[in-house]
């Protein structure tokens, strides 16, 4: 395939991802790569952090682009329905405490010390927009 932009190649991801809704009918990286980018990856991490990108993207837009970990076949997929994102953002929110309570224990702080700095910084940057 030739240079598409940015648009182009979000356009064809979640043209292909509204082909597999629910998590039964997931679509492996390998298989998602290859249909937005119309060629085989050859390297697992480098090449298909383009993807990774594109579907972050369509994540901060509010596409509910959920994914299946490695250990259970790996994938992407649109919630078909409220239980899946729901399992989805709490399994989100399970690996985020789990970072910050790694954070809290380098700096030798509380996780609820830590939480509390995070939030006066948020709070910050709000008041600054």
């Amino acid at each position: 395939m030739g240079r598409e932009s940015i648009s182009e190649l979000r356009a064809r991801l979640l043209e292909v991802l509204s082909g597999h809704v629910g998590r039964e009918n997931a679509i492996g990286m390998a298989e998602l790569y290859e249909a937005v980018y119309g060629e085989p990856w050859t390297n697992r991490i480098n090449d298909t952090r383009a993807l990774r990108h594109l579907v972050t993207l369509l994540r901060r837009r509010g596409v509910k682009i959920c994914s299946v970990s490695k250990t259970a076949g790996g994938g992407y997929y649109l919630a078909s329905a409220g239980s899946e994102l729901k399992d989805y953002v709490e399994r989100l929110k399970a690996q985020g405490l789990r970072k910050l309570a790694q954070a809290a224990r380098i700096q030798n702080v509380s996780l609820p010390e830590l939480l509390g700095q995070l939030r006066l910084n948020l709070e910050g940057k709000d008041d600054a927009a």
